[in-house]
């Protein structure tokens, strides 16, 4: 006994097949880069850690453990930057250390770094000016650029 689809059912299942087959698709979420540079450093020894957070109860994290990502950048001229790319719409903060001799560590004298650090929207930090995820806090919810400024002690 042979088995025939008619016309109708043929156009039946291809009509099914072409209105279920989008939705087993993954939507995709749009992702977006985030280019971080600093270019006041006092030397170019080392190289800059940029750890970027996504997360308050994250930052400051001065043992670098509890980043979202953090990719390390090469010196020239006294200047590094990164991209940090893929990432979904949202809140991030920036912190960067010029890690002089390359430890991955900050270096630090009875209380304050001897080396370089850098939080994004922070131009100097003390006691009244403490980095926070809050301050340091921006969007991203389009490509975007920022600098970051080094402060030494």
């Amino acid at each position: 006994m042979k088995f025939l689809l008619t016309p109708v059912a043929l156009m039946l299942i291809s009509l099914f097949t072409f209105l279920a087959i989008p939705s087993f698709k993954t939507n995709q979420q749009k992702t977006f880069s985030l280019s971080v540079e600093t270019n006041n450093l006092k030397n170019s020894n080392g190289s800059v850690v940029f750890a970027l957070y996504n997360r308050e109860d994250a930052f400051p994290d001065e043992n670098y453990k509890k980043y979202y990502k953090k990719i390390t950048g090469k010196i020239e001229n006294k200047a590094a930057s990164v991209v940090f790319k893929d990432l979904s719409a949202g809140k991030y903060a920036v912190n960067i250390l010029h890690d002089e001799d390359s430890n991955g560590k900050i270096k630090k004298g009875l209380i304050l770094p001897k080396e370089g650090v850098g939080f994004s929207n922070f131009q100097s930090i003390g006691l009244s000016n403490k980095p926070s995820f809050k301050k340091a806090s921006f969007e991203v919810n389009a490509d975007k650029s920022i600098a970051v400024k080094m402060i030494y002690f």
